[in-house]
């Protein structure tokens, strides 16, 4: 046959495991084209001088999973039209292979010929390893299609592609909606390759804080007690929270019980406040709980802080409830989407990257929030992503913290006090010349330069303005005070008068 491909399987990683007819094929002359050369059986075959050329590539070149594979199949099939070609893959050419299944189709559409040549799988070598018996019941998936593949709590399940910890995390984030977060799993990784082998038991919420996950790394799943006895998989993880002493195996989420109390304010009997509100009506009330919680932070009453945090938390639910009930997300969505985006923005914790500080973790932060919002094309400006509602001492300090995250900085706060001194010189010189425009525009540059001397200084302006607001406020009621002891109002007292018993308020225990 001139233009065929011969797809053959590599086993689980073992040379030893390579069935003969493999490498006959692989001996026979005809070009060999890897899958990936990132194997333990790939270093086998290169000590014994096989030939051959790597896919890894497509790995690198594409931005998805589904267009490496695609990738390499057009290309092992574009090479099949010069001539036969082995086409060999890790394990079983047909588990848990989808490049396979594409290079199937698509030379099939081009009527190129194909045979499958069969290889241990990394199956064979986890049941050997775990004496599984997958005749009594064991469910395969890929980890990448958790949201189109559901496991069976009844049954065993195996995940494959658990290929590092921010896959980890995700993997872990779905199955916590299927089962107790305390549920036992196990991590297995070169299973049958001697001296590489690793298993290790572990509760489902620690799935990604394993540091040697890799791409030879499978998970078990054991099935649960509650389905084995009869228990349909829909009473796991559908009854509703707080159902008895087995209510941590019904709540995906702990905050279900407010959810469902803000659903009962806006159902049909309800409460007619509740039912009334908007996105836009609600507004005020996230604005003005928002700074609650800071002032109950300011003031360091940790009670107090519980209690404006569950404030707050309150107008998400009440948001998350009315999005909901337009069937545009839920609180479930909420949490799931924040969780993943703090998987994906710290790859140094649950990824592979490297940093060295807390400044290389702020740059690889905004280059990632970059990339997903798309701002390389819509927002070329570095700093064009901060919002301008921002209160503006706030908004000056992002500005400037962001732009100094690449080196656009004072070496040090003297730098910054200079430039403090320099705009107080136009400030006067704008004055000096009657111009109202200019001296706008240099008041502002002298608040800006003050900001920057405070971040430098490690002063956080905004709330630094807060508190000596909070003082002159102290100070003035003093003034009101003594101004009610002596019968005055304070439209009738003078500035002399004012400003002796302000420097009064300094001294006493009014402060």
């Amino acid at each position: 046959m001139d233009n065929l491909i011969t797809i053959v399987g590599l086993g689980p990683g073992d040379p030893g495991m390579i069935p003969l007819r493999v490498w006959e094929l692989l001996n026979s002359g005809r070009p060999v084209y890897l899958r990936t050369a990132v194997h333990p059986t790939v270093k086998w075959l290169d000590q014994k001088g096989l030939s051959y050329r790597s896919l890894d590539h497509h790995y690198r070149q594409a931005a998805t999973f589904e267009e490496v594979y695609l990738n390499i199949a057009g290309e092992v099939v574009a090479a099949a039209q010069e001539g036969p070609v082995i086409y060999a893959v890790p394990g079983h050419p047909m588990v848990a292979e989808e490049s396979v299944r594409l290079v199937l189709d698509l030379a099939a559409r081009q009527g190129i010929n194909t045979r499958v040549i069969p290889a241990m799988s990394f199956l064979d070598a986890l049941s050997a390893t775990l004496g599984l018996d997958p005749c009594k019941g064991l469910h395969i998936i890929d980890a990448l299609q958790l949201d189109e593949q559901q496991p069976d709590p009844r049954v065993g399940t195996v995940l494959t592609q658990v290929y590092d910890r921010m896959t980890a995390g995700d993997t872990k984030l779905s199955l916590m909606e299927i089962y107790p977060d305390e549920h036992q799993v196990t991590v297995v990784r070169a299973a049958g390759i001697p001296g590489e082998e690793r298993i290790e038991q572990v509760p489902l919420y620690e799935l990604d804080r394993l540091s040697w996950i890799d791409h030879l790394t499978s998970l078990y799943i054991g099935p649960l007690p509650e389905a084995e006895e009869g228990e349909e998989a829909g009473s796991v993880a559908g009854e509703p929270c707080g159902a008895g002493e087995d209510a941590v195996y019904a709540c995906s989420f702990p905050l279900d019980p407010l959810v469902e109390v803000m659903a009962a304010l806006r159902a049909e009997n309800g409460c007619p406040w509740d039912r009334e509100q908007t996105h836009q009506s609600l507004k005020q009330y996230l604005i003005e709980e928002t700074y609650e919680v800071i002032e109950a932070l300011d003031e360091g009453q940790m009670y107090k802080i519980c209690e404006e945090l569950g404030d707050l938390l309150l107008q998400i639910v009440f948001h998350a409830q009315i999005a909901s009930e337009n069937r545009q997300f839920d609180m479930n969505d909420v949490v799931l989407s924040i969780t993943e985006k703090m998987l994906r923005r710290h790859p140094h914790v649950f990824g592979t990257t490297h940093v060295n500080n807390s400044q290389e973790v702020l740059i690889n932060w905004d280059k990632i929030k970059a990339q997903e919002q798309g701002e390389q094309t819509k927002k070329p400006s570095y700093l064009g992503n901060i919002p301008r509602a921002l209160p503006a001492l706030l908004r000056a300090e992002k500005v400037q913290a962001k732009a100094a995250r690449v080196g656009f900085d004072w070496p040090d706060y003297t730098g910054a006090l200079d430039k403090v001194y320099e705009e107080l010189k136009e400030v006067l010189q704008a004055l000096e010349n009657r111009q109202a425009a200019a001296v706008a525009e240099e008041v502002g540059d002298l608040l800006f330069a003050v900001v920057n001397l405070a971040r430098l200084l490690h002063v956080e302006a905004e709330g630094s303005l807060t508190r000596t607001t909070d003082k002159f406020i102290k100070r003035f009621q003093y003034i009101e005070q003594q101004a009610l002891q002596n019968g005055q109002e304070l439209s009738q007292l003078t500035l002399e008068q004012m400003d002796r018993w302000w420097e009064d308020s300094k001294k006493s225990k009014f402060e």
